[in-house]
């Protein structure tokens, strides 16, 4: 895997091999046609499963909450639940080692920021804790693991928790060694050339960028208020606020991978815990963070419960329809925006999703912007490659600026854009009749 010229990771290799059939990739591959859905995993991974769901799948239990000992909550970028989760496998002797995302330190020029990583101690998987907004990818860790005996837990997306398990099942060896999987919500992967962007925007170049903390955490102000912070190689650093980054509305789509536009698992459903941000209030006005956890694995729901009884972790039971609101702009887009991205006429590989490829109704509002949304993810990889073999990053700028104000005037119920298309659906409701989804429309 090598990053492209738009920042994404792609497979590189003999031309050959692209040319080749295998019946093998094509049952391994998250995104391929062939390969088993996440409801048939799920169907095999967890039969037994007290809670059934068409959103979040099979579950035993869902929370909301966090870590209420020691000093996770306040190290990671929300409750501090998948270090814990991490940590607690690995001390009850029920793992030996877990396989996640860790920066890289001081990387060469040219060098990923982050990469998988394998930690057989809870000093390596807190210097792992925080959310990585950053193209990642698997071989590696997949080839320690099946070079070193142990147990191990993965944690990844839930495209990744998906390819571990269709590979489980074609390799006997990672079926033995990999025993927990440790999902995390996700709304899309992000390219590389976001950090790039964030930089240009505070002043700096790439080359100068040490680190970058995507979520730097502040208590005193809400959880949902993010702050960009970049280390430089020279000891210094540069915060910002998301918001005033012209590309830092994380729903309009900037330097999505085109993949996303094709998967329909928000919550990691096949996962053993999968975790997100409790997007809701009272939750996401508190700055140390809340996480909402939904478990699969009844061998965790005991451990959870275990700690809980012990004040180790601050818990409240939820349902399905809360799992739902937190992430309910993550659920639009992956169910009725997937909707009509499958009803439009493609070419090469036709995704196999669990959603009816027929086009949703839609307010004109809504149609507006899911229609924007792609236009911005396809053009902002291929102007900030003009901008950047130019040297120009106001030119990828002015455009972001711009693009993300029309987004914007479709998106929220504020401004003339908003307006005008309200009164127009007003004055002529039949000519596109609303979705039951389509009243919220904060993306």
């Amino acid at each position: 895997m090598r990053f492209d010229p738009y920042g994404q990771l792609k497979p590189h290799g003999p031309g050959e091999w692209f040319s080749r059939r295998s019946e093998a990739f094509t049952r391994t591959c998250p995104f391929s046609p062939s390969a088993y859905n996440e409801d048939e995993l799920a169907q095999v991974q967890f039969p037994m499963a007290r809670n059934l769901d068409d959103r979040i799948g099979r579950y035993e239990a869902a929370y909301v909450g966090h870590v209420e000992q020691g000093d996770l909550r306040a190290f990671g970028s929300s409750g501090g639940m998948v270090t814990w989760t991490a940590m607690e496998l690995m001390r009850r002797g029920l793992i030996d080692a877990v396989a996640h995302v860790a920066a890289t330190p001081s990387p060469d020029e040219g060098a990923p920021l982050f990469r998988y990583v394998i930690s057989r101690s809870e000093a390596s998987l807190r210097a792992g804790a925080k959310s990585r907004y950053y193209p990642i990818e698997l071989s590696e860790v997949i080839k320690a693991i099946r070079f070193t005996p142990g147990r191990y837990a993965v944690v990844g997306l839930p495209c990744f928790i998906k390819a571990i398990h269709l590979l489980r099942a074609e390799d006997p060896v990672l079926r033995e060694r990999v025993v927990f999987t440790l999902g995390l919500f996700c709304g899309h992967m992000k390219s590389a050339r976001m950090v790039e962007s964030f930089a240009w925007q505070m002043g700096e170049q790439i080359q100068a960028v040490d680190n970058i903390d995507f979520r730097a955490k502040d208590p005193s102000r809400p959880a949902n208020w993010y702050t960009a912070r970049i280390g430089l190689k020279t000891g210094g650093e540069r915060r910002q606020d998301w918001w005033h980054f012209v590309d830092g509305d994380w729903g309009a789509g900037f330097f999505q991978n085109s993949a996303c536009n094709f998967c329909d698992d928000v919550v990691a459903e096949t996962a053993d815990i999968s975790f997100g941000d409790a997007w809701i209030e009272p939750y996401s006005s508190d700055g140390r963070g809340t996480n909402v956890v939904v478990i699969r694995s009844p061998v965790l729901d005991r451990i959870v419960r275990s700690a809980f009884a012990a004040g180790e972790l601050c818990l409240k039971a939820v349902d399905a329809d809360f799992v739902h609101q937190t992430q309910a702009a993550g659920f639009r887009q992956r169910r009725e925006g997937l909707a009509l991205r499958l009803s439009r006429r493609r070419f090469g590989v036709r995704p196999r999703k669990r959603i009816a490829p027929l086009p949703p109704r839609l307010s004109v509002r809504r149609l507006a912007v899911y229609l924007l949304r792609g236009q911005i993810t396809y053009w902002s990889h291929r102007i900030f490659f003009l901008a950047r073999l130019l040297n120009k990053p106001g030119l990828y700028t002015r455009w972001a600026r711009t693009g993300l104000a029309v987004y914007q005037g479709f998106a929220y119920s504020r401004g003339k854009i908003g307006a005008a298309i309200d009164r127009l659906q007003a004055a002529a409701p039949s000519l596109s009749p609303r979705s039951k989804t389509s009243a919220d429309l904060h993306d």
